[in-house]
C-alpha cells in the first residue's frame, strides 16, 4: 500500500483569523438607495391613498395600495442590508452575511410574482366585468406614479464595472487576487448585487405598468376602446411575472450553492491536470456579491505542498476564498 500523505489550507499562518465578510463592495451605498426610495415612495403611497379617499377616486386608491406591494419588497431589501451589516462579524455564519441579499431578492421575487398575479386575475376579471374609467384621473396617477418611479429606477440602477477592489479585508485570498482574462472575467451574475436588482425590478415593474396603462387610457379616452385597459393589464401581468421568475431562478441559484461560472471552474481543473495531477473534487461558489469561494482537492505522485497550489492558481481565479486539499501518493 503506497503511503498517503495530506495538507490542507485557506491561506493565512495558523493564528490567523480570517475575515468572512463577503457583502459587495457598494453594500452601504446601495443600502442608502434603498432608504432613500422606500421613503419617497412610501410618501407617494400616502399621498395617493389619501387623495383617493378625499376625491373618491378608485384609480388613486388602486394605484396607492399597488405601490404598497412595491415598499414592502423595498423594505425586504433593506432589511437584507440591515442584517448583512449588523451580523457581518458573527462566526455564526460559516461564509460571512453575502448572500443575505440574495434571499431578500428572492423573497422580493416571491412577492413580484404575486402582484404579477394579482394584476392578472384583476384584467381577467375586468373582461368580463368591465367597470367605467374616470379618465382624466387615471390618466393624471398613471403620469404621476409613472414619474416617481423614472426616478426611483435611475436611483437603484446598478453601477457599470464590477468593482474588483472590494473594500473589505481578506487576508486569506491576498495571493488570489490576479485575474486570468477567460476565466476571471466572466460574464455572470456573480457580481451583482442581487438585493439591489430586486428592488430596481420592483420599481422598473411600476413604471412599465404606468406606461401601459397611460397607453390603454390613452387609447380608451381618445377613441373608446376600453376593452384595451384589460388586454394591456394582462400583457403587464406577463411580463412582470416573467422578471420576477428570472430573478428567483438567480437569487435562487446562488442560495443553493450553484456554479456562478463553469468556465471559471473548468480553467481551475485544467490548470492543475495540466501539471500531471488529478483534481478528487472541486467546487466554486458565489459567497457573496462579487465574492466567490472555492475548495479544491488533489491527488498528486510528486512532493508538492499547498503553497505551489495556491502560486499556480494565481493566474487562473480570483476567489475570496480558498481552500486546497493535496494528497501526496509516492509511487502510485
Amino acid at each position: 500500500m503506497s503511503e498517503i500523505s495530506g495538507n490542507s489550507s485557506t491561506g493565512p499562518s495558523i493564528g490567523t483569523h480570517k475575515s468572512h465578510d463577503f457583502r459587495g463592495s457598494n453594500h452601504a451605498r446601495n443600502a442608502r438607495r434603498v432608504r432613500i426610495v422606500l421613503l419617497f415612495s412610501f410618501a407617494m403611497m400616502v399621498g395617493e391613498i389619501a387623495a383617493g379617499h378625499f376625491y373618491g377616486s378608485m384609480a388613486l386608491l388602486a394605484d396607492g395600495w399597488h405601490m404598497a406591494t412595491h415598499l414592502a419588497a423595498l423594505g425586504i431589501s433593506l432589511l437584507a442590508y440591515t442584517f448583512a451589516e449588523r451580523q457581518a462579524t458573527n462566526d455564526h455564519f460559516s461564509f460571512g452575511t453575502g448572500k443575505f441579499g440574495d434571499l431578500g431578492a428572492y423573497t422580493s421575487a416571491v412577492v413580484l410574482a404575486i402582484v404579477a398575479l394579482g394584476i392578472g386575475y384583476e384584467a381577467i376579471d375586468r373582461f368580463f366585468n368591465p367597470t367605467p374609467i374616470q379618465y382624466v384621473e387615471a390618466m393624471a396617477v398613471a403620469a404621476l406614479g409613472l414619474l416617481v418611479n423614472i426616478v426611483a429606477a435611475l436611483l437603484l440602477q446598478e453601477d457599470h464595472g464590477h468593482g474588483h477592489d472590494h473594500g473589505h479585508s481578506h487576508s486569506h485570498a491576498d495571493h488570489d487576487h490576479a485575474a486570468h482574462d477567460h476565466a476571471a472575467h466572466d460574464h455572470g451574475d456573480h457580481h451583482k448585487d442581487l438585493n439591489l436588482k430586486s428592488a430596481y425590478v420592483h420599481m422598473l415593474a411600476d413604471a412599465a405598468t404606468s406606461v401601459l396603462a397611460m397607453a390603454a387610457i390613452g387609447c380608451g379616452w381618445a377613441f373608446g376602446w376600453a376593452f384595451l385597459d384589460p388586454v394591456i393589464g394582462l400583457v403587464g401581468a406577463v411580463v412582470i411575472l416573467r422578471w420576477a421568475y428570472l430573478l428567483m431562478k438567480s437569487a435562487g441559484a446562488t442560495l443553493l450553492d450553484a456554479q456562478p461560472n463553469i468556465a471559471l471552474t473548468e480553467a481551475i481543473r485544467a490548470e492543475i491536470e495540466a501539471l500531471g495531477d488529478h483534481v478528487t473534487d472541486l467546487h466554486v461558489w458565489r459567497v457573496g456579491p462579487g465574492h466567490l469561494a472555492g475548495i479544491v482537492s488533489i491527488a498528486t505522485t510528486e512532493s508538492r505542498d499547498v503553497d505551489f497550489y495556491r502560486a499556480a492558481l494565481t493566474g487562473v481565479a480570483k476567489l475570496s476564498h480558498l481552500t486546497i486539499e493535496v494528497e501526496v501518493r509516492p509511487g502510485a
